[in-house]
């Protein structure tokens, strides 16, 4: 396998935090975003919508998105279980983990894409280069805000995100409201359920990667 990943970027991320989980020791070839080897020739040969994480299976098969190479990795190294065990507790990661990316990553990214000078012309990955809408990024933080309420709802009354176990949610969940200080937003200093989950996931060694 070969693990295309860029250390800055939340998306490879949570790719590599799932990979480390599941204890893989896998190629790793690093792209840097800041200097925009994403659109490169000899990377868009490999991904033609310059987008990273990017994992190429043993067999050539290019895996270009986040739930993608888990799931391949889940079916292929089964133990430690990342995507639940039971039938419930599959449909409740998947749909945890679409929460997340839904109403916690897409919003960050808004915000951070539709303001941040690095972003000019560039507010939506990939290819294609579009301009920034500032009203977006306003909208972008009220949803964070949002997103940091359901949060702390939900673990009041769960130990992890999607079930009494660590999941792909939690990591994904991690790595969003970790970059959220990009747009200088942290946990609300009251939300003591959301602390005190991401202190326990913060000492994983996952986490520091």
């Amino acid at each position: 396998m070969l693990f295309y990943d860029c250390s800055t970027a939340p998306n490879p991320r949570r790719a590599r935090m799932f990979i480390a989980e599941k204890g893989l020791d896998i190629e790793t070839r690093e792209i840097s975003i800041a200097r925009a080897e994403q659109r490169d020739a000899a990377f868009l040969a490999v991904n033609p919508r310059a987008t990273v994480p990017v994992l190429v299976t043993d067999l050539g098969t290019t895996l270009t998105e986040n739930l993608g190479i888990a799931a391949y990795l889940e079916a292929s190294f089964p133990e430690p279980p990342l995507m639940g065990r039971t039938p419930d507790e599959k449909g409740a990661v998947l749909m945890w983990n679409a929460i997340v990316e839904q109403q916690g990553g897409a919003p960050i990214a808004d915000a951070l894409r539709n303001s941040h000078p690095a972003f000019d012309g560039r507010a939506i990955p990939g290819r294609v280069n579009y301009a920034q809408i500032p009203e977006l990024a306003e909208r972008g933080k009220n949803r964070v805000a949002a997103f940091f309420e359901l949060l702390e709802e939900r673990l009041q009354n769960s130990v992890y995100v999607a079930s009494s176990d660590f999941t792909l949610a939690d990591i994904s969940a991690f790595v969003f409201v970790d970059f959220a200080r990009v747009i200088r937003m942290r946990i609300p200093t009251e939300n003591s359920a959301t602390l005190a989950w991401f202190k326990s996931i913060q000492s994983r060694p996952s986490a520091n990667l």
